[in-house]
């Protein structure tokens, strides 16, 4: 292995840190998790820190982070987190104070698009948008090969525009926002509300709860063939798909690839999401086909894509 080729890819998720050891061509050395203390952002930059130190080796020039909220670009700073705790927190210097070492800061959505750009479902494309569907809806844009931030660090925050006014309020703050309607969240609501019904093996599933339902439960039923739950499937699919129409008529990538969580789903989710992109997207019989494809790295491709862009970006 040359010298100085590895970096730290972290990746800061609501319920669990992964920090891998990575080298030049997207490959995993070491790896090691621990739960977020989410709740907490001091215990949580030191489990961060810590995880870093347990893979390090001489060999690692630079580390890179994913977080989920607004990452202020330059700066590595945490500026919100719609679903947690998380105010104002700087990240990069904190980081490059205690291990010594360049520290590169990003939304982790962002960062799981450049790993599936570079060694996913999305290699041999120069444009391409990762929709991150699990409990809400991250997103990450390639443009031209480079990973697009925005002015100020911002972008891709694309499951917080409102596509339901004074719909389900969200963890931003807004009502109806996109994920509210087709991600992890949604199709738990429309599991809960379908479990009143006669007939439903959802109850079974929880324990006879039906307040118990989440969205993996209700995935788990419609893998099993449960009618009602597949219909939620494609109730949330079809609310996706109109949103993925909405981000190509801006972006016009040519690739979208769907990764996260409810992707365990399959088809039972990606069908009618097709389905209606093609019903909703702007001139589909004049435009170039823009595949729909699920993502192949899975919960890799954030600390992947993190350590990856920080040896790009951070050491050439």
């Amino acid at each position: 292995m040359e010298g100085g080729s590895e970096a730290i890819g972290l990746d800061i998720g609501g319920t669990k840190i992964n920090a891998f050891r990575v080298a030049r061509d997207g490959s995993i050395l070491a790896r090691s998790n621990a739960p977020t203390p989410a709740e907490d952002q001091e215990a949580t930059l030191a489990m961060m820190i810590e995880l870093a130190q347990r893979v390090r080796t001489p060999d690692v020039v630079a580390v890179g982070v994913g977080a989920a909220g607004l990452v202020e670009s330059g700066e590595g700073m945490l500026r919100f987190a719609p679903n947690l705790a998380w105010r104002n927190l700087p990240i990069a210097a904190r980081m490059r104070e205690a291990l010594g070492l360049p520290v590169l800061v990003e939304n982790d959505a962002s960062m799981a698009a450049f790993a599936e750009y570079r060694f996913g479902a999305g290699r041999g494309y120069r444009h391409l948008l990762l929709v991150a569907v699990g409990t809400g809806i991250g997103g990450g844009i390639v443009a031209d090969g480079s990973l697009f931030r925005g002015a100020h660090g911002f972008a891709s925050e694309i499951g917080h525009i409102i596509v339901e006014p004074g719909g389900p309020l969200c963890g931003c703050g807004n009502r109806g926002c996109w994920e509210q309607v087709a991600a992890g969240r949604a199709i738990g609501r429309m599991g809960r509300e379908a479990a009143k019904e006669p007939g439903s093996s959802l109850p079974g599933l929880a324990g006879g709860d039906p307040d118990k339902i989440t969205g993996r439960l209700v995935t788990e039923a419609a893998l099993q063939g449960d009618e009602r739950a597949k219909g939620i499937l494609t109730e949330a699919g079809r609310r996706l798909g109109e949103g993925i129409a909405g981000l190509v008529n801006v972006l016009d990538p040519q690739i979208v690839v769907v990764g996260g969580g409810v992707i365990v789903a399959g088809d039972l989710l990606l069908d009618p999401a097709r389905d209606s992109f093609q019903e909703a997207v702007e001139g589909p019989d004049y435009r170039p086909t823009v595949p729909i494809v699920p993502a192949e790295l899975g919960n890799d491709a954030g600390a992947v894509g993190a350590g990856s862009l920080a040896l790009e970006e951070l050491r050439g």
